[in-house]
């Protein structure tokens, strides 16, 4: 404690009343008329009760707080008036801390605090007290409670719930804008003196910021702050009690200060003027380059919208604007042509978007630069003089016939010269050809449009001197129709004619088809060959014709089939027209002219016999001869068993057995050792699976010394042509010769690279027809080398 607060406490002891009186006596209550003392009250059982009058009065007792004496602190005395001071009464203290906190002498009713008291932990206790006679212990006064109140010192300094507040204010604030409030509490009583009475003082941030003393709000003090020039601050505030008053108790707190943005900066470019290059060959949409402008401001008040105003490129190109990093994105926006045109200007402006009413007069918030683009130059490949190319071509036209010119250029300034191919894979026939010089297509073979009417080409123009650069464009060739086809029947008709027929009566309507397409539709025209004295012809002028009888009765017996030819001609040029004959058969009818039997042996078979019974006839006899086939292929079957069955037959051949087997050990139907070693031929052995009837005595081949395999083989083959035990069938020898070179020689082209020189194939060409499409491949004209 310093000692102005000991002066201040010392002042505030010997001049309050309570203080200089710590003894109080307490005297009589004045007896109201309704309480007398020693008054009867009758009671319910008979007996008087005698009201005693009250002895004492209690008043408030009051004890300063934080006491730093050595000795307890006298807080009051107790004393009834009946108290004659010769130690009769006893005086008796119970409540909040009696005992412990507050003590009382009970004989001189004096009361002493035992420590130090804490207002602030509790303001105020509740006791009672009572005056008892020690001899009788009865009371002399009736209980009654009193009150200590703490008087409060300042001993507590005003504090902040915060130690560090963060505010903002917009910069560019006008003076005494309001940033934050800042408020400090104090633990001491505020209804008693100042302790409590706070007054905030700024100790840091000044001249920025001032702080109202009696509420704590911070307000701007300097006009005009900007937050591109400072955007933080930190301010010190101090909260003194006593009503700021020397030897008062403070505290103090940080508060930061940030300004925030408002717009009031234009975008500016770094640059008023900005050059670029692109590429002639950069497709539409490439993005060429980027222009920016700088704002000193943040957030959505940087955020700036770029749009090309004016310029001679305003048509050749666009300009995007980038959100993430506020740039201006400058795009193609057509084809460009470095030989049209080599150098575009245009006139970029960039304006903010969210401009603040307050700051006109800083405007205005947009500004321009001038982008120059330059074009440079590539290599580009030739260019058609049309998208595509469409030709029309009779089918007629001989071969070598020009059918259409593609025309392609360099487009670069040198203008380099330009060759052009067929992709064969468009053509796989070779049914065209181009000149590589002038770009002529022409037919290397006849054409024929019923075979395929359109042909779609490729043509492929390259530079001579840079030949990866090439292009491609589509040529469609339609073959127009020439009448080259004659009309025929449109389909096989199946024809007769009843027996009891008469003249005039339709027995088929014929109709055409032709392969050729003339412009004006088909017609066709029917007429007979000859004059036929059975049936005619009648065209009913609509590609149709109908069959009718020139006589009266026909006889299937004498003539059961006639052959009518019909000329069919079509009616454009040049006219063709084909004849088509017409099977007309002689069939038996019946009344209303349906067929019943065409055949000229139904004539023969008896009246009385159905078709039913014919048809079961017939399955009898097939039946009969399927069975006889498979019991003749039984027998011969089991004749031919012992053959095969027999393990002794030692000559050579084939047997199936239909399983895996052992290898040539295990087979003595076929013995290779005889090849490898001639001198180890085995005798002669007697069939077994027949009887001989004849024995001929076997003989020994001699054996050839140090002959060839070959003709060993050729005396065997001599021996057994001539051996009369040989078997009745076929048999298979295989003796494993290859034989000598062939004197065709290789036909390979693996060893063609290592020929010198280019190889001549006109050879083929005399091969025959087999060899016609070998000879067109390998024997190509000057436009497939060209190519």
């Amino acid at each position: 404690m310093t000692i102005y607060q000991f002066l201040l406490l010392f002042l505030l002891w010997v001049c309050l009343p309570h203080f200089c009186s710590p003894e109080i006596m307490f005297r009589r209550t004045p007896v109201p008329q309704k309480r007398i003392l020693g008054a009867r009250v009758p009671r319910s059982d008979g007996k008087i009760l005698h009201r005693q009058k009250r002895g004492w009065m209690w008043n408030q007792f009051f004890l300063l707080e934080e006491y730093t004496g050595s000795d307890y602190q006298y807080v009051g005395k107790l004393h009834s008036d009946q108290d004659k001071g010769d130690g009769s009464l006893k005086y008796i203290l119970s409540g909040d801390g009696a005992g412990t906190l507050f003590i009382i002498d009970e004989k001189t009713g004096d009361i002493h605090a035992t420590r130090r008291i804490d207002r602030e932990e509790k303001a105020f206790y509740t006791l009672r007290a009572q005056a008892i006679n020690r001899r009788t212990l009865r009371p002399v006064e009736p209980e009654s409670e009193f009150v200590i109140k703490i008087h409060d010192i300042n001993d507590n300094e005003p504090t902040f719930p915060e130690e560090i507040y963060t505010a903002s204010v917009p910069e560019m604030s006008v003076v005494g804008t309001s940033v934050v409030q800042v408020t400090a509490t104090d633990a001491d009583d505020p209804s008693y003196g100042n302790s409590a009475r706070v007054i905030y003082s700024i100790l840091q941030g000044q001249p920025y910021f001032s702080v109202e003393p009696e509420t704590g709000i911070i307000r701007t003090a300097l006009p005009n702050m900007n937050r591109e020039n400072r955007e933080q601050y930190q301010v010190v505030i101090q909260a003194k009690d006593m009503g700021g008053q020397m030897g008062g108790l403070s505290g103090t707190t940080t508060v930061n200060i940030t300004l925030t943005d408002v717009n009031d900066n234009p975008p500016r470019f770094p640059q008023n003027t900005i050059h670029l290059r692109v590429l002639e060959s950069s497709p539409v949409g490439t993005a060429i380059g980027s222009v920016k402008a700088t704002d000193a401001d943040t957030g959505k008040n940087a955020e700036v919208e770029y749009r090309i105003i004016d310029g001679d490129g305003t048509d050749m190109f666009d300009i995007i604007t980038e959100k993430d990093t506020q740039e201006g994105i400058i795009t193609v926006k057509k084809p460009l042509d470095y030989e049209s045109r080599r150098l575009y200007t245009l006139k970029v402006e960039a304006e903010n978007t969210h401009v603040d009413p307050r700051f006109y007069y800083l405007g205005p918030f947009k500004d321009t630069t001038i982008v120059k683009i330059s074009i440079e130059d590539v290599d580009e490949p030739p260019v058609f003089s049309r998208s595509s190319y469409l030709f029309e071509v009779h089918e007629d036209i001989e071969v070598g016939t020009i059918i259409g010119t593609v025309m392609a250029r360099d487009p670069d300034s040198t203008s380099s010269p330009v060759r052009f191919s067929l992709d064969r894979h468009t053509d796989l026939d070779r049914i065209f050809n181009i000149h590589s010089g002038n770009g002529s297509l022409y037919t290397s073979k006849p054409l024929d449009r019923e075979l395929s009417q359109w042909h779609n080409l490729t043509v492929i123009a390259a530079e001579i001197n840079n030949p990866k650069e090439m292009t491609r464009v589509a040529v469609f060739v339609r073959i127009l129709d020439v009448n080259d086809n004659a009309p025929q029947f449109a389909v096989f008709y199946d024809t007769f004619v009843c027996e009891n027929a008469r003249p005039g009566q339709l027995i088929q309507t014929i109709s055409a088809v032709d392969k050729d397409d003339p412009l004006g539709g088909q017609k066709f025209f029917f007429s007979l060959a000859a004059v036929n004295p059975n049936f005619t012809v009648q065209d009913n002028e609509d590609n149709t014709a109908r069959i009718l009888t020139r006589k009266n009765g026909f006889n299937r017996h004498e003539i059961s089939t006639y052959l009518l030819p019909v000329v069919i001609s079509d009616n454009d040029y040049p006219i063709q027209s084909s004849t088509g004959t017409l099977t007309i058969r002689v069939c038996a009818c019946d009344s209303q002219g349906n067929m019943q039997s065409c055949s000229a042996e139904a004539l023969l078979l008896p009246a009385g016999l159905s078709t039913g019974a014919l048809i079961a006839i017939l399955l009898c006899i097939i039946i009969l001869l399927v069975i006889v086939v498979l019991f003749a292929a039984l027998k011969r079957q089991r004749k031919k068993e012992p053959l095969i069955l027999s393990k002794e037959d030692i000559r050579d051949n084939i047997v199936s057995y239909n399983d895996e087997g052992g290898g040539e050990e295990d087979t003595q139907a076929f013995d290779i050792g005889t090849l490898r070693n001639p001198a180890a031929i085995e005798e002669k052995k007697l069939r077994r699976d027949i009887i001989p009837e004849t024995l001929f005595i076997p003989r020994r081949t001699p054996t050839p010394d140090n002959a060839d395999v070959r003709d060993f083989i050729n005396e065997r083959l001599k021996e057994h042509d001539l051996d009369p035990t040989a078997p009745p069938y076929d048999s298979l020898a295989t003796y494993a010769y290859e034989g000598n070179d062939s004197i065709a020689e290789s036909l390979s082209s693996l060893e063609s690279g290592t020929t010198d020189g280019d190889q001549n194939y006109d050879y083929l060409r005399e091969w025959g027809p087999r060899f016609n499409k070998l000879a067109e491949m390998y024997g190509g004209g000057e436009s497939d080398k060209d190519a």
